[in-house]
């Protein structure tokens, strides 16, 4: 172990040898760049001196604050620090204290902790605000010279309840032949932010909007995420249009790009359609009659799509996410199960159809693209998850496409009680989808050829791929000064964006976790009913079946045996008594600890497997 390393350093490291299962280890030999320049912490204020208390586990070591260096912050108070020198040997790293955030408990001291440990830039500078303002509230009537006009077009947005910016539209169309013809509008950014502007510059540095739920840190500023780029209802919106066709079978016939320019007819959301479609609800059919006959053929549509990718192998996960719901002062009220309707299901399958439309025109034009690529996983997790899988009773059929097999597998357990378990331990048995100028094709969607196009108001990608669109489709083309250019950047934006990507995600899943924990302090003492969601050599970790909150049963509360951890099995098994924890099984808990510093919650096992019937009364 390298005594001045410290965590997210690039480091050179040597092999000292394989342990069992392939798995090699090795020793840091030197740091080849340091990647923590500021921590956030809590501060312990001493007589002649201070300390900072990382608030991020993985960094080891307290932060020494000489005298004069702490701002005067108060003992206790949540700060950032300047790191001056790194650990070394005895010595711990030095800091000074440049930011005083507020006192620990405070919801908006955590949040912005958060953000500044992440690296999130949340404010943008005066330049882009005054680059941003600049722009016109509507298109000018120049602006939609050259453009094809589907302002007749019926056409909706269909999102979340609360979303503020619609970056997809989309319209459909029955023609002969059982074919149906499907439009997806997404804003056109590209027109509003000009490659290597300063809205440009700071849309490169965030890489992708970020998504509390209490607040979005957006990647372009809300006058154009929300405003001119919004694809609001009424309003004349410069857009960039994929028109595909599609067949009974949903394959993709025809396609066509263009510059486009849309009328959104109605905002809609997915509670909504789903209440329209489904429920068969007479207000909302009354009231949105116009659209209704389009919205059933977009339900065609979806059903023919979804079944053309299952045929071709999909791997269509069914994960569903915690959405925590706030009151308006901030107050958890509950933390329920996100919901995933036709809706939802409709825009998802438009969506992809038209990134994967979008990367093969593209890439059949030989120009370069910034591919969304995700590999086949390797042998020995296959191996694993083969293992793991056999001991609940299920095969993996070893004929055909591994992607086939395994969405195969999915259709198999659904509806099942390990539905959920199966689907996580393929996740994490998976690699993860990335962005690269090479195209290996993208295993999770069985799609050799896939872009990320539609969301260009929140993710850069997608704003590159608008760029080598447009120019894909004007009448010069793309010239070979510009091919050479796109090609010889696209490595470090591909490198880039997906570190941000990762970045973003991080956050998210931390200030959800953070607020999981706040919400449980006060149940601490309390019984539930839940199931087995992991095991690991230090214990097993249990979702509540009511509150879609997760904790940890430590190893070492197990006093009635010594528990033995295999790794391929994910199992915990008694030395003695045998006595066998897995993924899947129901456990009866208490909560003994919450911290919410840590974000940490620990249960105290009550009861496990058909034994929790009697405890939770069912």
């Amino acid at each position: 172990k390298h005594k001045t390393a410290m965590h997210s350093d690039r480091v050179a490291v040597r092999v000292e040898g394989e342990k069992r299962g392939g798995k090699r280890e090795g020793s840091v030999v030197r740091i080849i760049e340091r990647g923590c320049s500021v921590v956030v912490g809590r501060y312990e204020k001493g007589k002649k001196f201070g300390y900072l208390v990382p608030g991020d586990a993985r960094i080891a070591t307290d932060i020494y604050i000489p005298k004069g260096a702490d701002m005067d912050a108060e003992d206790g108070i949540i700060a950032v620090a300047e790191l001056l020198t790194f650990p070394g040997g005895m010595r711990s790293p030095e800091g000074r204290i440049i930011h005083v955030i507020g006192f620990p408990g405070d919801p908006e001291v955590e949040i912005q902790s958060i953000i500044i440990k992440h690296g999130l830039p949340s404010i943008f500078p005066e330049e882009v605000m005054a680059a941003a303002e600049k722009v016109g509230d509507v298109p000018k009537a120049k602006e939609l010279e050259g453009r094809t006009d589907l302002r007749s077009l019926m056409t909706v947005t269909i999102d979340g309840e609360t979303a503020r910016d619609f970056d997809d539209a989309v319209a459909v169309k029955r023609e002969k032949d059982g074919k149906i013809r499907l439009w997806v509008s997404i804003a056109d950014v590209s027109h509003y932010v000009s490659e290597r502007g300063v809205i440009d510059e700071e849309a490169y540095e965030r890489g992708t909007s970020v998504y509390f739920p209490d607040r979005c840190i957006p990647m372009l500023p809300e006058r154009l995420s929300n405003g001119i780029c919004s694809l609001n209802p009424g309003v004349d919106r410069l857009t960039m249009t994929a028109e595909m066709l599609f067949d009974a079978s949903g394959t993709r016939v025809e396609s066509a790009f263009y510059n486009s320019v849309i009328k959104s007819d109605f905002r809609l959301t997915y509670t909504k359609v789903k209440a329209i479609l489904v429920d068969n609800d007479e207000t909302l059919v009354k009231e949105y009659a116009p659209v209704v006959p389009d919205l059933k053929l977009m339900e065609e549509l979806c059903s023919r799509l979804r079944s053309f990718r299952r045929a071709r192998g999909c791997i269509d996960f069914d994960l569903p996410e915690a959405q925590v719901l706030l009151d308006l002062q901030g107050g958890i009220e509950a933390i329920v199960r996100s919901e995933r309707n036709l809706a939802h299901m409709m825009i998802e399958e438009f969506m992809l159809a038209a990134n994967e439309s979008v990367a093969t025109h593209i890439s059949d034009k030989d120009l370069p693209l910034l591919y969304r690529v995700h590999e086949e996983p390797n042998e020995e997790k296959m191996d694993d998850f083969a293992e793991f899988i056999h001991n609940l009773g299920y095969k993996l059929k070893t004929k055909g496409p591994r992607a086939m097999a395994l969405s195969q597998l999915l259709k198999e357990v659904s509806g099942k009680p390990e539905e959920r378990v199966i689907n996580h331990v393929l996740l994490r048995s998976m690699k993860q989808a990335v962005y690269s100028p090479e195209n290996t094709g993208h295993f999770g969607l069985a799609a050799p050829k896939y872009c990320h196009f539609t969301s260009p108001i929140r993710r850069y990608p997608d704003l590159v791929v608008h760029r080598i669109l447009k120019g894909a489709v004007s009448r010069d083309g793309i010239s070979g000064k510009r091919k050479s250019s796109l090609q010889e950047g696209m490595p470090a934006v591909g490198t880039h964006t997906s570190r941000l990507e990762r970045r973003a995600a991080e956050a998210e899943r931390e200030v959800v976790a953070w607020l999981k924990t706040r919400f449980m302090v006060d149940k601490v003492g309390m019984e539930f009913d839940g199931f087995i969601t992991g095991v690991t050599s230090f214990g097993f970790f249990v979702e509540l079946a009511e509150l879609f909150v997760e904790g940890l049963i430590h190893v070492t509360s197990l006093k009635d045996d010594y528990y033995i951890f295999d790794e391929k099995r994910h199992t915990l098994q008694g030395e003695r008594n045998g006595k066998l924890y897995k993924i899947g099984e129901r456990a009866f808990v208490k909560v003994a600890r919450v911290d919410v510093e840590k974000r940490q919650i620990d249960f105290e096992l009550k009861a496990y497997g058909e034994a929790c019937s009697a405890h939770s009364g069912k």
